[in-house]
């Protein structure tokens, strides 16, 4: 999954879903040794164990709900 997100999601906005209520969105900044780089629009970094990943998505335009 490293290659596809540098691939095809690297430098979007996206949402990730981890399963349960583990849910996270920023700008992907990073994927290195199995860890996504997300930045907030608040200069905070998240980082997420790429193999907990459910399903990531690129943000629409639009969409500015919070999850």
């Amino acid at each position: 999954m490293e290659n596809f997100i540098t691939g095809h999601l690297l430098g979007q906005n996206v949402d990730v879903y981890c399963g349960g209520c583990d849910k996270f969105f920023g700008l992907v900044v990073g994927s290195a040794d199995e860890v996504l780089t997300l930045k907030s629009e608040k200069n905070i970094f998240t980082f997420i164990a790429i193999n907990k990943i459910v399903a990531i998505w690129a943000r629409s335009d639009g969409d500015d709900t919070k999850i």
